[in-house]
């Protein structure tokens, strides 16, 4: 659905980003902003600041910013439409059922043709499945041990023999052989026309969190490759933001969610009643992923393959948990491979209790890790224990890192204060150790001259944001072509003229941005550290200092990129003009 500029500007508008955020975060008041744990990574102090009078955020941690529609989008994984019907209904906002344009219609109404005709597809599918031709597909499903109450739940079915039959169904439902391409659903080729890929195959539908078939995953009868096929990417079917069974596990209310690697897993799970099982589509797990259980869960249980692929697969799954600031424990499958196979073999009953005895992520690594050394051989063993001094390194917090330091000593028999002794080395080694130094007035010293540019055109934008009345006062010597950093340009381009209409929006601003990455930087903007300096006459020594800075910067870059161009020496030559009268002026702040 598309809405005009007004509408979402209305929207936005009535949604006070503080309001929201507190919805979500809690925030605590410091000075101009309001601070908190960010939600997008796992921190333990607050770097996540939230400005009320921008109506932007900002974390300094992970560099995650933007405005009220940014955070919707990238907290609830919605698309922009779904973000401005969340945000509309939240604050009583009617909005138009349809935009009149003609490629505002077209967009909506292609995404629905897809969804149709995957829905169509799944129809086929399930009935052929429960026809003869099925046979193969349903006789397989019961050796899997799965009822006929599973099978519907799940919306199983069987793709038959002959790729030309789905593709003569759904032309029959009245579906135009692009769109049934555009789906995934089929391709063309010279020798078959337009076929279907998904043949001699029990196919699992895949449902988004709203239970609408977005893509199928295919699973082989007999001996043919690949065993597994899956639906390419649609507009509809994102492999990265989507988990299959979480439609169903979201709504489970178990205090965590099961991670699986495969379709069987979860459906054998969900049969024996742990409903909060959800599997990746294809894909090794993705930080999208993780964010989208995060909107349902606090803890993820893995239950990967025990094998060396699932190990391996579970380590990387951890360290996108951490990092999405989430609680990772992992299940032991021994001695079975899979979730589907210990079902079988063992029930529910014995799952149950390797769920209470899910082991802790840090001490499954250190665990694996072990396992890469002899612990007879002395050397080695010194090896093991330094690179468990190195995997405590990565606990940001004194706190958490010294009750893991203490546990592990415990754990493997080391000297805690050898231990700690390492630790503090390899702390020391990688900087974690040294404390943060603070520049003393606006402008970092000593720094990449780019960098220090970069640095300067973003704290002007944030105290020109915070104080438009300097605009007046500082108008002679800056403008837009001032800003070298392309993206400050463009934000200065746009600020500078609502500067001089006197309505200064930056959330609005960060809406001309398509880009998610653009839209953080745009934030980040706006959320720029000020000077924090007690009296008038530093705080204006160290505003002339950015203006400065800006404007040398900008003398100096366009020096270099003049050539034998008149025109371009004739405005190096006001810049410099521009510069030394800057240089000679008093601004004040008052």
């Amino acid at each position: 659905m598309y809405y005009s500029d007004e509408i979402v500007e209305e929207v936005r508008t009535r949604n006070d980003i503080v309001e929201v955020v507190s919805g979500y975060v809690r925030l605590q008041k410091k000075g101009g902003r309001y601070w908190g744990l960010c939600p997008f990574h796992n921190e333990k102090s607050p770097s996540f600041s939230v400005n009320a009078d921008m109506q932007v955020y900002h974390c300094f941690g992970c560099g995650a910013g933007g405005n009220v529609y940014t955070f919707v989008m990238n907290y609830e994984n919605y698309t922009f439409p779904e973000a401005v019907q969340m945000l509309a209904e939240r604050a009583g906002i009617a909005l138009p059922e349809k935009d009149d344009s003609q490629e505002a219609r077209s967009r909506e109404n292609r995404r629905a043709r897809l969804l149709e005709v995957n829905k169509a597809a799944a129809k086929f599918f399930y009935y052929q499945l429960r026809s003869p031709h099925g046979e193969i597909g349903y006789q397989y499903l019961k050796k899997r041990e799965l009822s006929d109450e599973t099978m519907h739940r799940f919306g199983l079915g069987f793709a038959g023999k002959n790729g030309a039959h789905l593709v003569r169904y759904l032309r029959e439902k009245g579906f135009e052989d692009e769109l049934i391409q555009e789906a995934g659903l089929a391709s063309n080729s010279e020798k078959y026309g337009l076929n279907s890929q998904f043949w001699n195959r029990v196919m699992y539908p895949i449902q988004d969190i709203n239970n609408r078939v977005i893509g199928f995953g295919g699973r082989v009868m007999g001996e043919g490759e690949p065993k597994y096929l899956n639906s390419p990417e649609t507009p509809v079917f994102d492999k990265r933001r989507n988990l299959y069974g979480l439609n169903y596990a979201r709504r489970a209310r178990s205090g965590n969610i099961i991670l699986c690697e495969g379709y069987m897993d979860v459906i054998s799970m969900h049969q024996a009643g742990f409903t909060q099982a959800v599997a990746s589509l294809g894909t090794a797990f993705t930080s999208e992923q993780a964010a989208l259980l995060r909107r349902y869960t606090q803890t993820v249980l893995l239950a990967y393959d025990s094998d060396g692929a699932g190990v391996k697969a579970a380590l990387r799954a951890i360290g996108i948990l951490r990092e999405a600031g989430l609680t990772g424990k992992v299940i032991n499958m021994q001695p079975y491979k899979d979730p589907d196979e210990f079902m079988k073999n063992l029930g529910k009953e014995a799952f149950e209790e390797r769920i209470r005895q899910a082991e802790n992520s840090f001490f499954f690594e250190v665990r694996i890790l072990q396992g890469q050394y002899s612990m007879d051989d002395p050397e080695e063993k010194t090896k093991f224990h330094r690179e468990i001094a190195k995997k405590l390194c990565e606990f940001s917090e004194e706190v958490e890192r010294e009750n893991y330091l203490q546990a592990v000593a415990e754990k493997y028999f080391i000297g805690i204060e050898n231990l700690r002794r390492l630790v503090t080395r390899y702390a020391a080694d990688a900087g974690t150790a040294k404390p943060l130094e603070r520049p003393k007035s606006g402008i970092q010293q000593k720094k990449d001259p780019q960098e220090n540019a970069r640095r300067s055109q973003r704290l002007l934008i944030t105290w020109l944001c915070s104080e438009p009345k300097l605009y007046d006062r500082i108008k002679k010597y800056i403008s837009p072509e001032d800003f070298t950093v392309e993206l400050c340009r463009k934000v200065a381009e746009r600020l500078f003229l609502q500067l001089k209409e006197g309505c200064v929006n930056p959330a609005g601003m960060i809406s001309m941005f398509e880009d998610g990455e653009e839209q953080k930087e745009a934030a980040g903007l706006f959320s720029a550290v000020l000077p924090r300096l007690e009296s008038q006459k530093e705080r204006e020594k160290a505003f002339h200092e950015i203006l400065l800075s800006v404007k040398k910067n900008s003398y100096e870059y366009h020096i270099s990129r003049m050539g034998t161009d008149v025109n371009a020496l004739a405005g190096a030559i006001e810049g410099k003009k521009a510069l030394e009268e800057l240089s000679g002026t008093h601004i004040s702040l008052d």
